[in-house]
């Protein structure tokens, strides 16, 4: 049986120009939310391995639902010496997102996870869940999982933006996500989105981005109105809100409303 077709909604998108939205998973631990965000016109999960308390297999379960309905599942990792890459990708994960990437060095520690020979040093194992863990001839399962797969890394240091040009010219990445909550933190002002340095490190890092036929990625405020900004100028790989965000919001927006109601009553 001739192995199917790998298609990354992501890269897809990407490549054809679009933007792609991903909801932030930090609370949820089933599979549930895949279809949340699908409903909701995300295009890929963010599952947030740094700031939250997974267990590899509950991602798993998580990722495996979210590939079966057309929904990227992509993971941001600890760091650049996370260990736990090679087992997310193997395991349903579609796409690694390297945090506080602020040299070439880290940049090409992040393609050699990820990426499958000679570019990278990603072992190869069988049974792949991209491929219902059929078996599949490393001469094709191989090219066309590399293919889906997606690599962004995150710049969210002055030391990163200084070094954008190199960061940005590794072969193998395919997204340069701003981190800019981390990156004002860096800078001594946090939450000041309209800084002026903060928006020079936008332009510098987009050039940089177009340079070097990387997709620009922006993430940390949470103003819609600032989202649609920044898709304007240039993102295309956004992260909308997180799962907690958003039922706080609607939770606090529920009662609040039913307070409101309660008091004008006659």
């Amino acid at each position: 049986m001739p192995a199917p077709a790998l298609v990354n909604p992501v890269k897809q998108k990407l490549a054809a120009g679009g933007v792609a939205l991903g909801l932030g998973v930090r609370m949820s631990r089933s599979a549930e939310i895949a279809r949340i965000a699908k409903a909701t016109g995300h295009d890929f999960l963010f599952i947030d391995v740094q700031h939250s308390l997974f267990g590899l297999e509950t991602i798993g379960h998580i990722a495996q639902a979210a590939l079966a309905i057309g929904i990227a599942p992509l993971a941001r990792v600890r760091s650049v010496h996370d260990q736990d890459v090679q087992a997310l990708l193997d395991n349903g994960v579609t796409g690694i997102v390297y945090p506080d990437v602020n040299t070439r060095e880290d940049a090409e520690r992040a393609v050699a996870a990820v990426r499958f020979g000679p570019l990278g040093r990603r072992s190869v194992t069988g049974g792949y869940p991209y491929f219902d863990f059929r078996a599949v001839p490393p001469a094709e399962a191989l090219p066309a999982v590399d293919a889906a797969t997606l690599l962004a890394c995150m710049v969210e240091t002055r030391e990163g933006v200084e070094n954008i040009e190199a960061i940005a010219a590794v072969p193998g990445i395919d997204v340069i996500h701003m981190g800019m909550n981390d990156l004002l933190t860096n800078m001594g002002k946090p939450g000041q989105y309209a800084n002026p340095e903060l928006q020079a490190a936008v332009d510098r890092v987009l050039a940089a981005c177009r340079a070097n036929g990387k997709h620009f990625g922006c993430g940390g405020n949470r103003d819609p109105k600032a989202q649609a900004a920044v898709i304007r100028r240039g993102a295309q790989f956004l992260t909308t809100q997180t799962d907690i965000g958003l039922l706080s919001a609607s939770a606090g927006a529920w009662t609040r409303g039913i307070a409101e109601a309660l008091a004008t009553a006659g």
